[in-house]
């Protein structure tokens, strides 16, 4: 897949992002390549494989789940400059 100059200028607009006028050949180049890729990867017959969460099939070392810190929330509240029925109140900032 080739990309035009006003492919690229219009890629840039979208991603807010500044180029150089003497890069857009080297960027639409560049942006080609991967589409390339990309359209090569969805070519690619994935009906038989089983899809997975992690490329590598290793058993995750998990540490034991127990309390390692006593529940200091009564110190911290103490230093607070507004807490409300056990909950640190802070100021709204979404309308």
């Amino acid at each position: 897949m080739s990309l035009a100059k006003s492919d690229v200028v219009k890629i840039a607009h979208l991603a807010r992002i500044a180029i150089d006028e003497e890069m857009i050949p080297e960027y639409a180049n560049s942006l080609s390549g991967i589409l390339d890729l990309v359209e090569q990867m969805s070519a690619v017959d994935t009906e038989a494989v089983e899809p997975m969460a992690h490329p590598l099939d290793m058993a995750q070392r998990l540490r034991d789940d127990r309390v390692s810190e006593e529940n200091q929330r009564d110190k911290f509240q103490a230093i607070s400059p507004r807490v409300e029925a056990g909950l640190f109140l802070v100021p709204q900032v979404i309308e």
